[in-house]
């Protein structure tokens, strides 16, 4: 099974399951490929820009840039490359992103790991701090600069907002058989 096709909320738990594809405090960021199943470089983010915290995606989801959702997951030490998580969302950035003319949402969900044995740190956007908030913000505006793309943050939204997002786009979003048709189908062109 591809990590794409684990369930967006374990069945068990009920938490958001959250891969990840870039640890806190790297300059590397990775992709998840899967045609292949593995995690490729994508870039290297210049020297003194590291990702502030793990960032990853949910999976068996897609958003408007055809890619499962971003997760910004607030965590003290760094998780592993393609790492599951149990997860509790706490908020969404809300964000638009402008690219060779084209406009898209490109949000960015925040959550919190949390385990059976470990309580979530924060349970909303309002227990972080307004300077922490706007750290993440400008992160992700400098580093879609970097890319020659526009990232405007448009508000935030607290837990339950970034639930109901969620369970919109789980019900909107392809099954894990409509993927592998879609990837097989990719393959077959090339």
């Amino acid at each position: 099974m591809l990590l794409t096709e684990l369930p967006s909320i374990d069945p068990d738990s009920k938490r958001v399951n959250v891969v990840i594809d870039t640890p806190k405090g790297c300059r590397h960021k990775y992709k998840y490929d899967e045609k292949q199943g593995v995690f490729r470089l994508s870039k290297v983010l210049p020297e003194g820009m590291s990702f502030p915290y793990d960032f990853g995606f949910i999976p068996s989801t897609r958003g408007e840039d055809d890619d499962p959702l971003d997760v910004l997951l607030l965590t003290n030490e760094p998780c592993v490359l393609g790492s599951v998580i149990p997860a509790q969302l706490i908020g969404i950035l809300e964000a638009k992103q402008i690219e060779n003319g084209k406009t898209i949402r490109n949000d960015r969900f925040m959550a919190v790991v949390e385990t059976d044995f470990n309580s979530a740190e924060f349970r909303s956007l309002e227990q972080i701090s307004k300077q922490r908030l706007e750290e993440i913000d400008h992160f992700f505006v400098s580093y879609n600069q970097m890319e020659g793309r526009t990232f405007e943050p448009l508000r935030r939204q607290g837990a339950g907002y970034a639930e109901k997002v969620l369970k919109k786009v789980i019900e909107s979003s392809p099954s894990a058989a409509e993927r592998r048709d879609l990837v097989r189908q990719d393959l077959a062109r090339e």
